[in-house]
């Protein structure tokens, strides 16, 4: 199920190269990778690295009492990564090469979610 859904995400979103389900131990639960759409990255890596971010990020949120952290984008020069908290354990990542459509990319996460979150 979890690759299905993570595929479908990266297919309906201009620019998509990769996708993976992780948990915030930089563990991944699944991957869905477009090999040509970024030779040189490793969607893996990319949320295990950014997995240990997400982190500190949502600690920070919750030491200035914002509520629960949601949605955290980072863009850089080759890779843009939209990633979404589904669980207090795990997220979703999606990530889009130069001119990928981010718009898009954040709503197909934002109504992909609950579907991911239930099978967890």
């Amino acid at each position: 199920m979890f690759r299905e859904e993570l595929k479908q995400l990266v297919e309906s979103c201009d620019g998509g190269a990769g996708a993976v389900l992780m948990g915030f131990d930089g563990i991944a639960v699944e991957t869905h990778a477009v090999e040509a759409a970024a030779p040189d990255t490793d969607v893996n890596t990319v949320g295990m690295e950014l997995s240990f971010v997400l982190g500190q990020v949502r600690k920070a949120v919750e030491a200035l009492q914002l509520g629960a952290l949601a949605e955290v984008t980072v863009v850089a020069e080759r890779l843009t990564v939209i990633m979404r908290v589904l669980t207090t354990d795990y997220f979703v990542a999606l990530a889009l090469l130069p001119g990928g459509n981010l718009g898009k990319g954040r709503y197909l996460l934002r109504v992909a979610a609950p579907r991911l979150q239930k099978e967890l």
